[in-house]
């Protein structure tokens, strides 16, 4: 009597879709809170890195001084001449100089010089990184035994953190002085005028939370343009994608710590 020998293929367990995503995003994240723990860990302990970091300073800060001029003179000049007929009606143009710095000082200088950070250095620190990472320079130094994370990432993450608030407080000087030019040019108001209704309603609250502001946000550009190009896939595809996820990442960032450092401040005022 002739026995058939019947063999049953094992049964593969394939997850779907929407766990493959998810674990994949927790993944993302562990990798990420590891980065940012990494930096905490080596940014603080010796050997410093200070020559590079004025080094990087001078290249975030100096050479994003023209575009952060231009854009914050346009940004308190549009401001204040888009505010004015809505004042007018009401017949309240006396109001225009509180209004424009509480709008600048609390909110637009930081968030402006953010976005305008964004754009520049995240980008260049994303696409500075990620060809490093292609052409395997990085590797190189790894094997050398140098730290390329000290010097690469720390140094960055460093000069943003230091420069943008920086920035920031020029942006919102720069923006006053584009709204006294509008208002002096129709109101025939005086600087010393002007400025005294500036500072008028502005607290120290505002002070504090602008400054929190810009170095949550220098914080936030540096560490993303630094992880996007840190960890770009090989080829020269990745340093594009580094870059634009460098500039991306960080814009969508900066506007959700925007509006939790807002409700934050509410809860003291």
């Amino acid at each position: 009597m002739d026995t058939t020998e019947s063999t049953v293929a094992p049964v593969k367990k394939t997850r779907s879709p929407f766990l493959q995503r998810l674990a994949n995003f927790f993944a993302e994240m562990a990798k990420i809170n590891s980065f940012i723990f990494r930096f905490f860990k080596e940014a603080f302990m010796p050997p410093y890195e200070f020559k590079e970091v004025m080094r990087q300073c001078y290249e975030t800060g100096v050479r994003s001084f023209t575009l952060i001029t231009l854009t914050g003179f346009i940004v308190g000049f549009i401001f204040t001449k888009q505010s004015r007929p809505s004042l007018a009606s009401f017949g309240a143009t006396s109001w225009l100089p509180s209004l424009v710095s509480i709008a600048i000082l609390r909110a637009l200088a930081p968030l402006v010089t953010a976005l305008i950070a964004s754009g520049k250095v995240g980008s260049s620190i994303g696409a500075e990184l990620g060809s490093m990472r292609v052409t395997e320079q990085i590797d190189a130094m790894e094997v050398s035994g140098t730290k390329p994370f000290k010097y690469l990432v720390c140094t960055r993450v460093l000069a943003t953190t230091i420069v943008i608030p920086i920035l920031a407080t020029y942006t919102a000087f720069i923006a006053l002085l584009g709204g006294y030019l509008n208002v002096s040019g129709n109101e025939g108001t005086s600087y010393r005028a002007y400025m005294e209704a500036v500072f008028d309603p502005i607290t120290f609250l505002d002070f504090e939370s602008s400054l929190i502001k810009s170095i949550v946000f220098g914080f936030t550009i540096g560490i993303v343009g630094c992880y996007q190009g840190y960890y770009s896939n090989k080829g020269t595809e990745g340093v594009g994608k580094a870059a634009n996820g460098a500039v991306v990442t960080a814009m969508f960032l900066v506007f959700i710590e925007e509006m939790i450092i807002v409700q934050l401040t509410g809860w003291f005022r």
